[in-house]
């Protein structure tokens, strides 16, 4: 999975007696309604964030992960992959408006053209 948004916070790495470093970033979205979203860089993943600051717009590529721990159950987001992202995506340029509306034919077009002949014309008016 990924997500595009802006570096909010970069927390420091946390070492646990393990030898296991785990280092989490909150990144904010660019929907209508923002949200903050943390994510978590597992071992030598942490440092993919160095090269970011807040601010900057990037794309998270991510995996869900979730487990159960003494009857409650957790999610986490684990980054593997942080690049920058371009520019902000615009509505693309507007194009000549379409008129989709119905359109009456004209009557050229309508019917197609009657050889008329003096003879034929019987109507009586």
């Amino acid at each position: 999975m990924d997500l595009t948004g802006r570096v909010k916070v970069v927390m420091e790495e946390k070492a646990f007696a393990s030898g296991f470093t785990k280092r989490e970033f909150v990144v904010t979205t660019e929907d209508q309604y923002p949200q903050d979203i943390i994510f978590e860089l597992l071992k030598e993943k942490g440092s993919l964030i160095n090269a970011f600051k807040p601010g900057d717009r990037v794309i998270v590529r991510f995996d869900v992960r979730g487990r159960e721990w003494q009857g409650k159950y957790f999610n986490s987001l684990v980054a593997w992959k942080i690049e920058a992202a371009g520019a902000p995506a615009t509505a693309p340029a507007a194009a000549e408006p379409q008129n989709y509306a119905y359109q009456t034919p004209s009557v050229e077009t309508a019917r197609p053209a009657i050889q008329e002949s003096p003879m034929e014309d019987d109507l009586p008016f």
